[in-house]
């Protein structure tokens, strides 16, 4: 019999060593690697560490910030999802502490007259003597339940719920750095279209005299009513130009008024200050700091090392748990009796359990686990190589469209004085009005040309901060 026992024994633990059997999976390690340099210099100076308040000068345009970081009401849901987060930390925390209740509680069990207990209970009533006249249930203590955290598995799933916490930390200072570029953009938008109003206005004058002199031309029978009508078809045109920018003006205001949880009002900012604005020195320091600097790459970061945790976690769902139960108390039959000390009660047992068979879901839940472990390893790959690209490109930007601007100035330097000589020599019939019509066009197409050169500029200074980290700290 003694060595039956053995057998069972042995294989009722060869089962269960079976049954804590972790299936293989193939993880990734992340390639935190980046090139060398942007520009082949080792310079570590980084725009990035610059206060947003230094960065952007315009006193308009910060008030306007500040505004939004007080309002926006996506950044404010963020803040909330960030208590959320908090939340989970504290209710991870407690899973693996000791849960400690108090409880009462009282009931009355009538058994039937032909059964034992109902014979006890009639024997009872009829013997007052002998006990109550009554048999019911009461009971009042306190009762403790805790599973022994053996393997980690609740201290891993805290964890990873503290890392998610301080994810989202970092993605409300993402959203910070958007929401500030986004403004700032809107805003020296805003400006440019302010500066496109004034040029199209100012050749609505121009071609408005025009259009009088060529009126008295035809009158004197020097020009026919051909180029009558394509003068005023040109300022008609021109006309016309300055309702889309006014529209324009007002979709990027209510844009900014969004963005600053208000209801439409007017922007104040100085438009006439557009052209003279200086495209700050940036200093981009090396790609490696982008790993210290942006949001996102620290915010993709926490997530895979919340996501290893979480690998671990469901990997100790195989092994044995362990869980204590005990409890203190009062339990009488009768209220009277209830707080003798004859009716004192206790209780301690201990649980171990491990899965056995049908480990399918603690399977799916482990390699499932490890799956969304691998995709956060690629989507911290990916947050560094767009970040590099997103700096590289923007530096691109802004080199092109200085040169860009540079030209483009020259350009709109001889057409506006080809204006000038056009209509001089149309005065003088040395030159026909088509010439002129030209001109006016070109110089009008030239003068746009540089103001969005201009926003292009604007913006690339702005998206290389944001690129390069800066804006949240």
């Amino acid at each position: 019999m003694k060595v039956i026992t053995k057998y069972v024994l042995l294989v009722i633990c060869m089962v269960w060593l079976g049954a804590c059997k972790v299936p293989a999976i193939s993880s990734k390690q992340e390639n935190k690697s980046t090139p060398v340099s942007y520009v082949n210099s080792q310079d570590t100076l980084n725009t990035a560490k610059i206060k947003w308040k230094s960065y952007f000068k315009d006193p308009f345009l910060v008030a306007l910030i500040d505004t939004a970081l007080s309002n926006n009401q996506e950044l404010n849901i963020t803040l909330r999802e960030i208590e959320i987060s908090k939340n989970e930390v504290r209710a991870r925390k407690g899973e693996y502490l000791p849960f400690i209740n108090i409880g009462a509680a009282a009931g009355l069990d009538k058994a039937g007259k032909f059964t034992w207990d109902g014979f006890s209970e009639e024997d009872l009533k009829d013997n007052p003597d002998r006990g109550p006249k009554y048999v019911g249930d009461f009971k009042i203590g306190s009762f403790l339940s805790w599973e022994l955290d053996v393997w980690k598995k609740l201290r891993n799933a805290k964890k990873a719920a503290v890392l998610r916490y301080l994810a989202t930390v970092e993605g409300r200072n993402f959203m910070v750095t958007n929401l500030i570029s986004e403004i700032a953009s809107s805003y020296y938008e805003l400006m440019a279209l302010d500066n496109l109003l004034g040029i199209i206005q100012q050749n609505i004058a121009l071609q408005d005299n025009a259009l009088q002199i060529v009126k008295l031309q035809k009158e004197a029978a020097k020009v026919s009513q051909l180029a009558v009508n394509r003068f005023e078809a040109q300022l008609l045109y021109t006309k016309n130009l300055q309702f889309e920018i006014q529209q324009k003006l007002i979709e990027t205001e209510n844009r900014i008024n969004f963005l600053t949880g208000r209801f439409p009002r007017r922007i104040q900012r100085n438009g006439a200050a557009f052209n003279n604005l200086e495209i700050n020195a940036v200093s981009v320091g090396i790609p490696s700091q982008l790993l210290e600097n942006r949001p996102d790459i620290h915010q993709a970061e926490l997530e895979l090392a919340a996501a290893k945790l979480d690998v671990r976690a469901a990997k100790a769902n195989f092994y044995p748990s362990f869980s204590l139960q005990a409890g203190i108390g009062f339990q009488a039959f009768n209220p009277s009796y209830l707080l003798k000390p004859e009716s004192i009660l206790c209780n301690l047992a201990g649980d171990l359990v491990a899965p056995l068979v049908n480990k399918n879901a603690i399977k799916a839940t482990y390699l499932n686990a490890n799956e969304k472990q691998i995709q956060a390893v690629y989507n911290y790959e990916r947050s560094i190589l767009n970040a590099h690209i997103e700096v590289v490109n923007q530096l691109s930007r802004i080199n092109n469209y200085t040169k860009s601007y540079e030209t483009k100035a020259k350009e709109v330097d001889i057409l506006t004085q080809s204006i000038t000589i056009s209509n001089s020599l149309f005065s003088s019939a040395r030159a026909d009005y088509i010439e002129v019509l030209s001109t006016q066009r070109e110089a009008l197409d030239a003068k746009i040309d540089l103001i969005e050169i201009k926003l292009k500029q604007l913006d690339a200074q702005v998206n290389v901060y944001k690129a390069l980290g800066g804006g949240w700290n």
